[in-house]
């Protein structure tokens, strides 16, 4: 179990770095996590050596931990983002609306001088 904790604490911290990837990459450290921590209490028991499960656990923890900051600063970003884009729509909205209450007030205007010239009575 060792080994196998080690080898998904591996794959899993490597596919963290990749943004995108690390959500993949949570369920098998977890899964990794947990045999780590497994297989160094079946090892305390015996008097064997736990090196690898010791290695699969700080792996698989890495990895935990750099997708737990990739998700975080994905979501600040993100968050950001939205706040920026949205106060950019609300102010180009207004000016439009602006500027289309302005051209129908002008075109009425012109319009009502147009019929009183012609002695029309709106």
């Amino acid at each position: 179990m060792g080994i196998a904790a080690m080898v998904i604490g591996i794959i899993s911290a490597i596919l963290a770095f990749i943004p995108f990837c690390g959500y993949i990459a949570f369920v098998p450290a977890v899964v990794g996590l947990i045999l780590g921590i497994i297989d160094v209490s079946m090892k305390s028991k015996k008097n064997l050596p736990k090196g690898q499960g010791v290695a699969g656990i700080i792996l698989n923890a890495i990895a935990i931990v750099i997708i737990f900051v990739y998700t975080m600063m994905f979501a600040a970003g993100t968050t950001q983002l939205t706040e920026e884009l949205s106060k950019g729509f609300s102010e180009g909205f207004e000016s439009a609306m602006t500027n289309a209450i302005n051209e129908v007030q002008t075109d009425m205007t012109e319009m009502t001088k147009e019929l009183e010239k012609t002695n029309v009575q709106p």
